[in-house]
């Protein structure tokens, strides 16, 4: 399986979240906070919100959610150029969650 990310060819193995494929193609992070801090992968079930990414122009997916598809487009996030940009409402979230 092909992906992109941030414009170079990925290969990936199917079944794998997008974490999981960045991940084995050697890149730990693929967001930036308001501080330029990198982030990637942090607690791997969903929780914390760390591995947000863009993928095929959808904005603040969590990459160890999502299983990667062949052709997917990946792109870094930075929230020093989104600012005041929140997070979309999760849809794995279970309904009742506060957070």
């Amino acid at each position: 399986m092909h992906l992109t990310v941030d414009g170079a060819p990925v290969q990936g193995t199917q079944g794998q979240t997008l974490a999981a494929t960045l991940l084995a193609a050697g890149r730990t992070s693929w967001r930036r906070t308001t501080t330029s801090a990198p982030r990637g992968l942090f607690c791997a079930i969903g929780t914390c919100f760390d591995c947000l990414v863009t993928v095929n122009g959808e904005p603040d997916v969590r990459a160890c959610r999502r299983r990667a598809a062949d052709g997917d487009v990946l792109t870094s996030q930075s929230r020093s150029t989104n600012t005041g940009h929140r997070p979309a409402p999760d849809r794995d979230r279970p309904r009742g969650d506060a957070r």
